[in-house]
């Protein structure tokens, strides 16, 4: 299975770093995806350095299984950008897996797509998506239907976890049917 990571500069160091090693040891293929190929962006605390595998010109969501949207600032700086817009709706028109952690749902927001639905973020996103009619959890983790949301770098942990749970769980057969086929796991 494949998962596409949005990434822009200021990322959120641990909430890039810690999904995407798991989903790494669990067999995906996780292709950060920025605004040009072989940028290399670096992360809000500065222990992380991250080059870009591929530009979003490069990509379409149906070649992929999954969406992961890390915090920090790198949301507020994609969601400027029309195309990772269009590629988060997308995903949710393709009724994929869409995870996103604390300012992660800033792309959710830009790509009108919240209202109605139940998710949570950093607290400040938290006002942001109550104001705009969708329903907010102040809970580690939060699923709605293809959707997982996450608040902080504590809630990583149970964060990825739920990630693997859907990927492997009830219901993946389905959704790997409409994307790319699985390959096995270890």
């Amino acid at each position: 299975m494949k998962i596409a990571c949005l990434l822009g500069q200021g990322f959120e160091d641990s909430e890039f770093r810690i999904p995407y090693d798991r989903l790494k040891k669990e067999g995906y293929q996780v292709d950060v995806i920025g605004a040009k190929a072989g940028e290399e962006l670096k992360g809000s605390k500065g222990k992380e350095r991250v080059k870009v595998e591929k530009s979003i010109d490069q990509v379409k969501a149906e070649d992929y299984d999954a969406l992961l949207i890390p915090g920090g600032q790198s949301p507020d700086h994609l969601r400027v950008d029309k195309r990772f817009v269009d590629f988060v709706r997308a995903f949710e028109e393709g009724g994929k897996l869409i995870a996103a952690v604390c300012h992660g749902p800033q792309l959710l927001i830009a790509a009108h797509l919240v209202k109605g639905r139940t998710l949570t973020a950093w607290a400040t996103i938290q006002d942001d998506l109550e104001q705009i009619g969708a329903n907010v959890k102040d809970e580690p983790v939060v699923r709605d239907r293809n959707w997982i949301t996450s608040r902080k770098p504590d809630d990583l942990q149970a964060f990825s976890d739920a990630i693997v749970e859907a990927l492997e769980g009830p219901g993946a057969e389905d959704r790997t049917a409409r994307g790319s086929q699985p390959t096995a796991h270890p």
